[in-house]
């Protein structure tokens, strides 16, 4: 393992990173992305770093790779296990034998500190519904409890996940029970469901994990560490995290 780990700091290039996210059709929350994807790029000097979309934008996870020399680490800019991941991503490096895909980057504590810093400023008495996506997969309802659990450890009080889109509760069933709480938007930028959550809880809803300032520092350093942990997998012939 080790000799394969060194082959790298040897003169074999490093793994050129490209980050994925769902896309969108709004250009706030593309913008937000895109700068997400600089900000990592300046944290990895000398490392090939691309951006690719599952949907809605342009270029796909195939092109990129089919465009790209040298090992590879495909990092997802989304927060749970599903079908993007799975499938869509999974069968991309199982086409390339020098690809790794990193696991994606949710449930993980820093993206609980993100979203305890958009609730700042809420009441704190106040329960927190934690509005997600959603998606068919079982591993995605997992994943969204986990993160429910682990934001609820970071504020101290009761968090209870909602979907905004293929599981129950809805987000508007759970306000109907809550109309008091806070909701906590678990979504990466704007774009579609962000609508979809504002529309249902207006100012009670939160930013998403990126606005329109610089990304938080927390998300930039967990899409750094994403990429760190599967090149390393892939110097050991890994090609998989998840």
């Amino acid at each position: 393992m080790r000799a394969a780990r060194d082959a790298y700091t040897a003169g074999m290039p490093h793994p050129a990173l490209v980050a994925v996210s769902h896309g969108t059709a709004d250009p706030e929350g593309a913008a937000a992305i895109a700068l997400l994807v600089r900000r990592v790029a300046e944290r990895l000097p000398g490392i090939a770093v691309h951006e690719a979309f599952v949907d809605v934008q342009q270029p796909e996870p195939s092109t990129v790779l089919a465009t790209t020399d040298g090992p590879v680490v495909i990092v997802p800019l989304l927060l749970s296990q599903g079908f993007h991941v799975r499938v869509d991503l999974g069968r991309a490096v199982d086409g390339r034998p020098d690809a790794i895909l990193a696991a994606p980057l949710g449930p993980d504590p820093r993206l609980a500190e993100v979203l305890a810093a958009r609730l700042a400023g809420s009441d704190p008495s106040a329960p927190v519904v934690l509005a997600v996506a959603g998606s068919r997969d079982p591993a995605s309802q997992t994943d969204a409890e986990s993160m429910a659990a682990l934001l609820s450890a970071r504020l101290g009080r009761d968090v209870a996940p909602a979907y905004l889109a293929a599981r129950a509760p809805s987000l508007a069933a759970a306000r109907a029970v809550r109309p008091w709480a806070v909701v906590s938007t678990y979504l990466l930028a704007h774009g579609y469901f962000f609508d979809v959550t504002r529309r249902i809880a207006g100012p009670a809803a939160t930013e998403p994990l990126l606005d329109d300032a610089e990304p938080p520092a927390a998300l930039v350093d967990l899409v750094v560490d994403r990429y760190r942990a599967a090149a390393a997998l892939l110097a050991d012939g890994a090609r998989r995290v998840v």
